[in-house]
């Protein structure tokens, strides 16, 4: 019987978030203050009272994801996570926890990776989309056959529970694409509320930025594995973490596999740390005998 601690990623925020954990925690106020001072701006304040259109800002929303989910992971007095795992944005968090990452370094990489996938996004427009009930294979081939046909770019972007996948690509790519996956059985291709298309190709600027700023940064031995998304596998070399996590920025979130890795290697309990539950919803429609819980 193992315990693994899930962190999760952008889309989980909301407003009034880590608020009471700030009023009544020391400890949760001290760090949330040394976020607002490395962050150079009291984003604590966006947290606790800003509204929904402020937390969708990316370069606002990560780092305050971040925060929060790191926050409130320290408030749990007996942690002790035989593996760790984040869905994209999430792995930053998890690598805190299994000490590959000082905070303030995490915090760091996580507002450089924000800001440099804003730009990508502004570079080139560019949208995702959720596809429900329909094979992972068959969206796989209906990608690659627009990319090969038309030249858009469209791919499998978070593999995120049997039946639930998301696609990232050029505009006029997720619209070819949802059209075709409603012919081929889908029940739903919709259009994602989101600024740009994440972990695919287009965002191959913010990659190479925020290479050279995981590069510059110590990467310790973890106490324990990181099951990283890009290879869907317990990972504890440092050199290895720090590749997998410059290829997620192009590279699809395999969390599904993940998820599957995890339970095979012993695990049965699962905790997510951080706002919203959604990961929580994953992990039970992936391994229905799961133990779920969180703490937020």
């Amino acid at each position: 019987m193992k315990h693994a601690y899930i962190f999760p990623g952008q889309g989980s925020q909301f407003s009034g978030m880590g608020k009471n954990l700030y009023e009544n925690n020391s400890n949760a106020k001290e760090l949330f203050e040394r976020g607002n001072e490395i962050l150079g701006f009291r984003i604590s304040d966006l947290l606790f009272s800003g509204t929904d259109e402020d937390l969708k800002k990316t370069n606002v929303t990560q780092p305050a994801v971040f925060l929060h989910s790191v926050v409130a992971y320290t408030t749990i007095t007996d942690a002790k996570p035989d593996m760790v795992a984040g869905h994209s944005l999430g792995e930053f968090s998890a690598l805190v926890a299994n000490k590959t990452l000082e905070f303030e370094d995490a915090l760091k990489l996580v507002s450089i990776r924000a800001s440099a996938m804003q730009k990508a996004c502004e570079i080139n427009p560019s949208t995702m989309a959720a596809v429900l009930a329909l094979d992972d294979a068959k969206v796989e081939a209906i990608c690659k056959d627009i990319m090969e046909d038309t030249g858009e770019v469209v791919v499998p972007a978070n593999f995120n529970c049997p039946g639930q996948l998301v696609i990232s690509g050029s505009k006029k790519g997720i619209e070819i694409a949802c059209e075709k996956m409603k012919a081929a059985g889908a029940k739903r291709a919709l259009v994602l509320p989101v600024g740009g298309a994440f972990h695919s190709p287009l965002m191959k600027p913010a990659k190479e930025e925020l290479a050279a700023a995981i590069e510059a940064t110590k990467f310790a031995e973890p106490i324990c594995p990181v099951y990283q998304n890009v290879v869907a596998k317990a990972i504890t070399n440092p050199e290895e973490i720090k590749i997998n996590l410059i290829n997620q920025l192009t590279g699809a979130v395999r969390w599904t596999q993940l998820v599957q890795a995890m339970v095979a290697d012993g695990a049965t309990h699962f905790t997510e740390v951080g706002p919203g539950k959604v990961l929580q919803g994953l992990v039970g429609k992936i391994f229905k005998d799961a133990v779920v819980t969180g703490v937020s």
